[in-house]
């Protein structure tokens, strides 16, 4: 996997206990592998998973925890069997940062449904045993396949968030077959995840509804990212008018919400992907089998679609819309994160900021 011995010193930002309060941090990341390459970080971005693991929300943070897993930066090094990359390149990595690379999946390319578990980019543990550490970091090691090339074209400060936000909404739209223009798509919450649906969405060719519980996202839905409609989804008539007029919902809201009255937007044979992690998804079968629809499930991707998302950025010029910030503020950061006062992802300037 990787050759004995320790690597190069890393500056960091690190949680030490369920406060989640980050400081800065030092330690050593593992030597350069003959499969790896050694990336100096350049930004990351700010994701939920960041709180969730830093303040201990699952119950299983393995203190210190350096978050971090939409990671953009420079190729600094390469292993000699390095075949993808060399010194100068822009690279990306995302949530996981190794797999078996055995089974069904990982042979598919699906890394991120490896039979043994994909190791997780931070608070992960990685095949040796040690803990993974994410991107609030100067650095990073990894095996060259699961690192993405970003074109020289698009700028690092805005590659992070489509390593996590993008390829969790980008994934299942492409798996559904949502990218075929003139048919019509709904978006359920307007934040980190949505808001990339909606950039998707354009570029495919659809005409995109955004329902959001605020009146107040209705301006920048409709005139920042370029939404064709947007309906407050509390307002049952609103609701009502668009009954069977959707081809697909993609729903990224983490809060506890009705499914009914989305299911009933939806045409026959119409898909709802579900990518937010409310407490239950309850609805009723009727819902379901009066329209032959379709329910389905998503989380991040495997490798060879998340450069296939990265390249159609590039080519289509779809950035995230972000908030550069510096590491001092990361616990500022986690604290709007959570009272959802984004727009719509943070990315923390680790090149000018962590020295």
């Amino acid at each position: 996997m990787s050759s004995e011995g320790i690597g190069e010193d890393c500056l960091a930002w690190a949680a030490r206990d369920a406060s989640g309060v980050l400081s800065p941090y030092k330690f050593n990341r593992r030597a350069l592998g003959s499969d790896d390459v050694y990336v100096k970080i350049t930004h990351c971005g700010v994701c939920y998973a960041d709180v969730i693991w830093a303040r201990n929300k699952h119950g299983d943070s393995k203190y210190p925890v350096v978050p971090g897993h939409e990671i953009a930066g420079v190729v600094a090094k390469v292993g000699p069997n390095v075949q993808r990359f060399k010194v100068g390149d822009h690279v990306g990595v995302g949530t996981y940062i190794n797999s078996c690379r055995d089974c069904e999946y990982c042979n598919d390319k699906l890394e991120n449904h490896c039979v043994k578990g994909s190791v997780y980019t931070f608070n992960g543990v990685d095949f040796d045993g040690t803990v993974t550490k994410g991107g609030y970091s100067t650095s990073i090691v990894v095996h060259e396949r699961y690192c993405f090339m970003i074109p020289k074209s698009y700028p690092l400060a805005s590659a992070g968030p489509l390593l996590c936000a993008g390829i969790t909404v980008y994934s299942p739209m492409i798996r559904h077959k949502m990218n075929q223009p003139g048919k019509s798509l709904g978006v359920v919450g307007l934040g980190g995840l949505g808001h990339m649906a909606i950039k998707f969405g354009k570029a495919f060719g659809l005409r995109v509804t955004v329902f959001s519980t605020s009146i107040s996202k209705k301006e920048e839905a409709l005139s920042q990212l370029g939404a064709d409609n947007f309906v407050v989804s509390s307002n049952q008539e609103e609701m009502r008018a668009l009954a069977k007029s959707l081809d697909f919902i993609v729903d990224t809201a983490s809060g506890d919400h009705p499914f009914d009255p989305y299911m009933s937007l939806l045409k026959i044979s119409g898909v709802l992907v579900l990518v937010g992690f409310p407490s239950e998804v309850k609805f009723s079968p009727a819902s379901l089998n009066l329209g032959s629809r379709t329910v389905s499930g998503s989380l991040s991707g495997g490798t060879k679609e998340i450069q296939d998302m990265v390249d159609f950025c590039a080519a289509n010029k779809i950035y995230p819309d972000i908030e550069l910030i510096p590491i001092g503020y990361s616990n500022e950061a986690l604290d709007r994160v959570v009272n959802k006062d984004v727009k719509y992802r943070f990315v923390i300037d680790i090149e000018n900021s962590l020295k």
